[in-house]
């Protein structure tokens, strides 16, 4: 496979993540960018990347780029993507990808004309645990989707400065943490939720500090996630069948699920490879999508459809909330 040109914008927690991701591929990333120029040469210094750019801006423009990595702010994404898009760049976004639909959209239809491949940093869609359970569902020694039951919440001292509390930075526990829970679903529902209720607290700020959320779709599968920024709670998902239900801890990189039969109450430990090649993974069927040259065919290991999804049940649940960021407004 070809080596693709790497550059990351942001030198933050997950964009260390990536530079890692790359050491375990044996390469490194071709470049790095931040608002900060002295924080993108100590970055660059940490992990032999070769070229480091002054401005963001001077990435778009550089025709050796092939794949640029967005960590930044999530209100920042959209016009990075876009930027990137029109300059001739494939693209992985963290989440979330976008502030809402429409943006998401837009820039859609921009990946389309331009033929290039868009995708958010979503470690669910990548991770071999996940890959092995699909395949263990299709065998339909489950039996049909009844329930899923979502967890995920942190305890975080409330500051109104701090980006999850923020609205100027797009903060609120739904575009963090929500997006993982509500990606798991998607993972495993036959169809996307076209009935979705909520109720939510919102933090002084006026983001959203905790939430609860009931799905159903078309065939009737349901769905619970609850959400907190100001409680801990343990990262679990419970996909629960006619014959069985799967338990998985810490899921965005879940490395381990049990299978419990309800006939039985006979257990199965299904393991994967360790959750530290997490990003490894994103990055490979991030390359692979690109080399098959047809970023919207029938095959599509980033699963953007399901991005579509999630960030369409998002929009909705804030615009049911009226929280609108000022960008929005």
């Amino acid at each position: 496979m070809k080596q693709y040109r790497w550059v990351s914008l942001g030198c933050g927690d997950i964009a260390q993540q990536i530079a890692q991701a790359m050491e375990q591929k044996n390469t490194t990333l071709y470049g790095v960018a931040n608002r900060t120029y002295e924080k993108a040469i100590a970055f660059a210094e940490k992990y032999h990347i070769p070229k480091v750019y002054k401005k963001i801006e001077d990435v778009f423009t550089d025709d050796d780029v092939d794949v640029v990595y967005i960590a930044t702010p999530h209100n920042t994404h959209i016009s990075y993507i876009l930027e990137a898009l029109k300059h001739g760049k494939h693209v992985l976004c963290e989440k979330s990808i976008t502030l809402n639909s429409q943006e998401l959209m837009q820039a859609v239809e921009l990946a389309k004309e331009k033929n290039l491949v868009l995708a958010e940093a979503m470690t669910i869609y990548h991770m071999p645990l996940y890959k092995k359970l699909s395949q263990i569902i299709k065998t339909g020694k489950l039996g049909e989707l009844r329930f899923i039951q979502m967890n995920f919440g942190c305890y975080k001292e409330y500051d109104r400065t701090n980006r999850f509390f923020n609205p100027n930075l797009a903060g609120g526990a739904l575009l963090d943490i929500g997006v993982y829970a509500l990606s798991f679903v998607r993972w495993f529902m036959t169809e996307t939720p076209n009935q979705i209720v909520s109720q939510v607290k919102l933090a002084p700020t006026g983001v959203d500090e905790q939430v609860g959320i009931l799905l159903m779709n078309e065939k009737q599968e349901m769905a619970t996630v609850s959400l907190s920024l100001r409680a801990k709670q343990p990262k679990r998902g419970m996909v629960a069948f006619e014959k069985g239900y799967i338990e998985i801890y810490n899921y965005p990189r879940g490395k381990e699920a049990v299978i419990t039969y309800t006939d039985s109450s006979e257990k199965e430990v299904i393991q994967e490879q360790d959750s530290v090649l997490a990003l490894c993974y994103e990055v490979n069927d991030m390359e692979q999508m690109i080399a098959q040259g047809n970023p919207f065919g029938s095959e599509n290991p980033m699963h953007l459809d399901y991005t579509i999804d999630v960030m369409n049940i998002m929009t909705k649940l804030r615009n049911d909330w009226g929280l609108k960021y000022p960008e929005e407004e």
